[in-house]
């Protein structure tokens, strides 16, 4: 009991008190009972409740003390945040804020859509209403940051509740999904802007789990490309279905240092091998291939950048055509089972260099699976949300910069996938 800080006190430490306060007026009473001429009973009840009262409440007027100091910080120069979501997650937002009066954000408001917990209030802010409030409550209260505190909540709702607080003009920030709290309480670096991913306007696909792990684990897999946005998401995915060796290769040790690093952190128990080779040299491919026997190869490795492999056609041709053939010989020479060319959409009647240079490996190995005993397999990508080259990125600048955002034609939709999603059906 007293070994908590009283600035931190909670239910749980009045709880604590009150057992404490308990267990030594149960102690007392039997003592002064057994005592002739002992005190009247009401005695012991006033005595319980006389310190619960002194112990609990000092406890409780410090944190109250030491909460007005941290608030009174705030109140200089701040800004006004809106909290959508009065759960257990909105409760932990709006403490940690007050609890850090650095950041200089006071949650002023809640919102949420559940009746019952309407006119209450949740560490002293208010719960207005529902979400159509959202606008009259930005406006009166001059709110300039909504904070979307509800990870439980399925992406078709974020998405809704995304569209209307766009309208106000504040600044969005969420929570992540729930999947990546269970672990922890919520603290606020775990807060993070609304991002374009969270926009996908269609709800994620997820694959057969069981059919991928069965595929996949107690194999040898080598993915090339590894450090790229795709290659490095494939090297996560293959890592949960527990292969018996993982093979990384890539020519960017930076990257591949950074994935290294993280694939110890969360797949230590896998055995991985992580090298630094161009797909280009065919000596070293050969020699990768000789030492580790791969079952099944993931060939990521390319120069997928359209407008720069139009001004170096000869570096596209080098990467994604010679370099392709080198991986794929070397899975046919070494009898891997099967081998997986990531390819693009922009292969299918190409209008660039980047677009034919991927159209000839996809060629190249079609030949190679006519008298191989390795399956070969090209998978076309569109649009993957996130990836390097992709046109998100390019818009977020352009729209950060004022404009004007340059698009192939003014009627053209453009379709997206995740990259999860991307390399799940890859998988």
């Amino acid at each position: 009991m007293y070994n908590n800080l009283w600035r931190y006190a909670s239910v749980d430490e009045l709880l604590t008190v009150i057992a404490g306060v308990s267990i030594y007026c149960l102690v007392v009473y039997i003592i002064f009972r057994i005592i002739p001429d002992s005190l009247p009973r009401s005695i012991y009840v006033l005595q319980w409740f006389i310190l619960v009262a002194f112990v609990g409440g000092s406890r409780f007027i410090i944190r109250a003390i030491d909460s007005l100091r941290r608030t009174r910080g705030t109140l200089e120069k701040h800004i006004d945040v809106l909290v959508i979501g009065a759960g257990s997650a909105g409760s932990m937002v709006i403490r940690e804020l007050r609890e850090h009066p650095e950041l200089k954000r006071v949650p002023v408001a809640v919102l949420d859509e559940d009746e019952n917990k309407w006119k209450t209030r949740i560490h002293s802010v208010p719960v207005l209403g529902g979400m159509n409030l959202l606008q009259e409550t930005v406006d009166r209260l001059l709110i300039s940051e909504i904070i979307i505190a509800i990870p439980s909540a399925n992406e078709q709702n974020i998405r809704d509740i995304i569209n209307q607080c766009k309208e106000t003009g504040c600044r969005l920030r969420r929570l992540p999904g729930v999947y990546k709290i269970l672990d922890g309480k919520v603290s606020i670096n775990q807060i993070q802007d609304v991002k374009i991913e969270d926009l996908l306007g269609r709800p994620a696909v997820n694959l057969d789990s069981e059919g991928i792990s069965s595929y996949v684990s107690g194999k040898i897999v080598l993915v090339t490309g590894a450090g790229g946005s795709i290659g490095s998401e494939l090297c996560r995915q293959i890592a949960g279905f527990k292969p018996k060796l993982l093979v990384l290769l890539d020519i960017y040790e930076n990257n591949m240092y950074e994935l290294q690093l993280e694939l110890e952190r969360i797949y230590s128990d896998i055995p991985r091998q992580v090298l630094i080779g161009s797909v280009r040299d065919k000596v070293r491919i050969d020699q990768i291939f000789s030492t580790y026997r791969p079952d099944i190869v993931f060939h990521a490795a390319a120069h997928k950048h359209v407008p720069l492999m139009e001004n170096s056609p000869g570096e596209a041709i080098k990467n994604n055509v010679f370099g392709t053939i080198n991986v794929a010989e070397a899975a046919s020479r070494y009898k891997s089972q099967r081998f997986v060319l990531i390819s693009t959409d922009k292969a299918v009647n190409p209008t660039n260099v980047m677009g034919a240079s991927k159209r000839v490996a996809e060629l190249a190995i079609q030949h190679l699976n006519k008298n191989s005993d390795t399956e070969f397999v090209a998978v076309r990508f569109g649009n993957v949300l996130g990836s390097n080259g992709s046109v998100i990125p390019i818009f977020k600048r352009q729209i950060a910069a004022g404009g004007p955002v340059l698009v192939t034609h003014p009627e053209v939709t453009r379709f997206f996938m995740t990259i999860p999603e991307a390399v799940q059906l890859v998988i």
